[in-house]
């Protein structure tokens, strides 16, 4: 399908990308399939040593899922149950509950206006002798900026934890994510920039017992055949996903690349409306795994655009500190530019092979419902 010229243009669309590797994708699985290793098989080992290498760092460990990856991350780091984990109060509900999950208590702080990342100096402010950790939230396939969160994290003593979701590729001063924090985590979500064919995530570290911790806590605790020290979990990837991701890591690049290209053209046709979007931030290359506007009225915006044959996404409504499981801990107004966020953001359709003509037409919809 040539988004430019279908009737509708869909929120997100895999087809472009998997047909241009069907071949190398059904050869992988095949290969897998003959082999029988479909538990931590040999291209979970192969593909492990490739995202490590692509990130920049010594080690990654796949896993069942991003939330599992935050959450064995957070047990790899030995952080101690019922120490806090700062969290920024816009993102998806998972960066919260993998710590919490660990046994950590979530408590989340404001974001900046205008790209909704973290921002450090709300993140210093909430730290107190309880603090164990801050989560650095990648969102929208943007970096935090590495600089003031580590420069915090090392005077205070704490661990950094990036939540790299969104931003597989993306960098920030020549760091890559995953590379930043102490422990980065990464989800494989069909739709993510690097995606799997179901679930997967997968937890990165310079730290060899970090790692050796994340190995033993994704395998039920095993330190060898019917030897389990700690109170593991199962949360290994499969080595189907596995072998589907390492086919796909080898187009990543490209397809951030078109992604970036579709970014370009949203701001050539946006960049004069009064239609807040991200911001140019020097240093740091987005890698857009969502295309995020704010707007007023959202719900009728929404509506409108897909009446004219656009798809669109929210993310994330309502702020986390506003979902249920946290609520009762804040006030609804506690985090202001976080509650914004949660109320006017509106996800554009992004992917790869997304043209400029169907962004012109995307903008055009756009613009006539505002």
């Amino acid at each position: 399908m040539n988004p430019s010229t279908a009737t509708k243009i869909p929120f997100v669309d895999l087809s472009i990308m998997h047909a241009e590797i069907q071949d190398e994708i059904d050869a992988a699985i095949a290969g897998t399939v003959e082999r029988g290793d479909f538990i931590l098989g040999a291209e979970v080992e192969r593909f492990e040593a490739d995202f490590a290498a692509y990130c920049g760092v010594k080690h990654a460990i796949g896993v069942g899922s991003g939330t599992a990856a935050l959450q064995i991350a957070t047990l790899a780091l030995e952080i101690e149950p019922g120490a806090e984990v700062i969290v920024p109060a816009h993102t998806y509900i998972a960066s919260a509950l993998g710590p919490l999950h660990a046994g950590a208590k979530p408590v989340f702080c404001e974001v900046d206006e205008a790209t909704g990342l973290i921002d450090p100096a709300a993140a210093a402010a909430a730290i107190t002798e309880n603090t164990a950790a801050i989560v650095a939230v990648h969102l929208y396939g943007q970096v935090c900026d590495p600089a003031p969160l580590r420069k915090l994290a090392d005077e205070r003593g704490i661990k950094l934890i990036e939540d790299a979701a969104q931003a597989h590729g993306a960098h920030h001063g020549g760091a890559r994510a995953g590379s930043i924090g102490d422990a980065a985590c990464f989800s494989f979500y069909p739709s993510k920039n690097l995606g799997a064919f179901g679930d997967g995530g997968m937890v990165t570290t310079n730290d060899d017992s970090v790692a050796d911790l994340a190995r033993r806590w994704r395998n039920l605790g095993q330190l060898a055949k019917g030897d389990h020290d700690v109170p593991g979990m199962n949360e290994r990837l499969d080595t189907l996903q596995a072998a589907i991701l390492r086919v796909k890591l080898t187009r990543l690049d490209a397809w951030n690349e078109s992604r970036r290209a579709a970014a370009v053209a949203y701001r050539s046709h946006l960049g004069d409306s009064a239609i807040p979007i991200l911001p140019e931030r020097e240093g740091a290359e987005s890698v857009f795994h969502l295309y995020p506007v704010l707007v007023e009225d959202r719900d009728r915006v929404r509506t409108e655009l897909g009446d004219a044959g656009v798809g669109t996404g929210i993310h994330y409504t309502p702020a986390v500190h506003e979902q249920t499981p946290f609520a009762a801990d804040y006030e609804s107004g506690a985090f202001p530019l976080a509650s914004r966020w949660g109320r006017e953001e509106l996800s554009l359709p992004m992917f790869p092979g997304l043209d400029d003509a169907a962004v012109e037409r995307v903008c055009d919809a756009l613009r006539g419902a505002i």
